[in-house]
């Protein structure tokens, strides 16, 4: 009954967001957490029902942007122009394959293994994307991708804009959550703690990995097409190292054994993204975010959604015990 509670309030806050913040909130804060944090949750789905942590979510999410512009907006001769749906379609399809050709290519590694080779992969997808001309328009990428206007709804607006994020970034997180709990969630888990056990039992392991990158790719797809349309452009700086390692950061942030997590660790990032500047000079933002990350993972290994879930345990544990003791003072009373 309390996680109904909880729910219900988060979705009557994101609902009431835009009419209690400025345009800036709306859409550079609130708008950009939806886009990011969607693409850190298909890192934290990987890592808490998988075990396998990916360097390359930031690269699928740039595959699907990349679609989009291609299709929607092309500049300087690259691209085509193709009716909004079909680009989304298509956007979709290749961040899914690009996730299951991710998940081919790592599926058989573990730990380390798997970081290393996902984050050459996310390089080799930044240098293609400098140098290509034909595809991706090099250093320059593409400009003014703007939103879908449908029956006369600009969907690049703020407020329209902030819904749908909110709406895609809602869809992914149920979503997640009911996978989860699907005999294929389950066996996912399965295979995080004990692969040679489903093994046994006859699942395919390999094929179960894949079948989760392809997944996590399709949630990555919707974040980057969101973070596309939020920055109208997109270029290789979108996918470089310091995007790659962004995700990372704010799963961790966040807590990266929950979906929520994702959210949370992408609101904190966005916020300190965003006014660094008031803190620190602004090229000291990453001394600034590094020294809250050390001290998230010394002090709440699990993040912000596992300190919260640990002091809320003792927070009722507390009052449990306090009315425990005023039940059994009465009783002594009588």
């Amino acid at each position: 009954m309390t996680r109904k509670i909880l729910t219900a309030i988060v979705v009557l806050g994101l609902l009431a967001y835009p009419f209690l913040v400025n345009s800036f909130w709306l859409v550079q804060i609130g708008g950009r957490t939806m886009g990011f944090g969607t693409v850190v949750l298909s890192l934290v789905f990987l890592t808490a029902y998988t075990g396998m942590l990916s360097l390359a979510q930031m690269t699928v999410a740039g595959v699907a942007g990349y679609a989009v512009a291609y299709f929607t907006a092309p500049t300087g001769g690259v691209g085509m122009l193709l009716p909004w749906p079909v680009a989304l379609i298509l956007a979709m399809g290749l961040a899914t394959l690009a996730g299951l050709l991710i998940g081919l290519v790592s599926v058989r590694t573990q730990g380390i293994y798997t970081l290393m080779i996902t984050l050459a992969v996310a390089m080799a997808f930044y240098y293609l994307t400098l140098q290509n001309y034909d595809l991706f328009n090099g250093f320059t990428g593409f400009n003014n991708v703007e939103p879908p206007v449908i029956l006369g709804l600009d969907l690049g607006a703020p407020l329209p804009f902030y819904y749908l994020s909110a709406a895609l970034a809602a869809l992914c997180y149920f979503g997640v959550r009911h996978v989860v709990r699907t005999p294929f969630g389950l066996a996912l888990q399965g295979v995080r703690d004990e692969p040679q056990r489903v093994r046994a039992l006859g699942y395919n392991v390999a094929l179960l990995r894949i079948l989760a990158f392809g997944l996590a790719g399709a949630i990555a797809g919707v974040g980057g097409i969101l973070n596309l349309w939020l920055n109208a452009s997109i270029s290789p700086g979108s996918v470089a190292l310091n995007p790659v390692i962004d995700v990372l950061m704010a799963g961790v942030l966040g807590g990266i054994g929950h979906p929520i997590g994702a959210y949370v660790g992408a609101f904190v990032f966005t916020v300190v993204d965003n006014f660094a500047i008031d803190f620190i000079a602004r090229e000291r933002f990453n001394t600034l975010i590094g020294l809250i990350f050390l001290a998230i993972v010394l002090f709440s290994p699990d993040g912000l959604t596992g300190l919260a879930r640990r002091l809320w345990r003792r927070t009722t544990a507390e009052e449990k015990e306090g009315r425990e003791s005023v039940r059994h003072g009465n009783e002594v009373g009588k």
